[in-house]
């Protein structure tokens, strides 16, 4: 590859990591074959500040394995002295005709989330969240133990100011 090609793709990538202003925290974790439902997927981030307001997503991948329409999930954000807010929160993942609603070529599908809009962290240290699957059939009580087709799980924080 010449100089000249390193260069362009160098300015390239640069140029398209740049374009995302309001990204504050954005982070994947791998689902390794199935989402087993004791299993959790844990973003640990530092508060960015206890003064601005944040629109907080999640983020999931997934592909033709996933056999559903929609999902469960059940969510803790824990702050830093011991505050928890749980969550359980229910996303359609699929149109009544059956296409995927994330976005993305071929098999895997994204799909953007809201989990919590305009939250500000009043406190200042190391925030946790914990993202688990909460699936049943229908007419189950007890939860699919290992959930096929979601392939990543991704955390994301946006600041407000910079969407205006």
């Amino acid at each position: 590859m010449t100089k000249g090609a390193v260069l362009f793709l160098f300015l390239g990538l640069l140029f398209f990591a740049s374009c995302d202003e309001t990204r504050v925290f954005d982070d994947y974790k791998s689902v390794p074959g199935e989402w087993h439902r004791d299993s959790l997927v844990k973003f640990n981030f530092e508060a960015p500040d206890t003064v601005n307001n944040y629109n907080l997503f999640i983020n999931l991948r997934n592909n033709s394995d996933y056999n559903f329409s929609n999902l469960y999930l059940i969510t803790e954000l824990n702050f830093p002295h011991g505050k928890v807010i749980s969550d359980t929160l229910q996303y359609e993942m699929a149109a009544p005709s059956g296409e995927w609603l994330g976005t993305g070529f071929g098999d895997v599908k994204e799909s953007k989330l809201w989990y919590k809009e305009n939250i500000r962290f009043t406190e200042a240290g190391e925030y946790t969240v914990t993202i688990q699957q909460a699936m049943r059939k229908r007419d189950s009580i007890k939860g699919i133990e290992n959930l096929d087709g979601i392939t990543e799980v991704g955390f994301r924080i946006e600041d407000i100011k910079q969407q205006e």
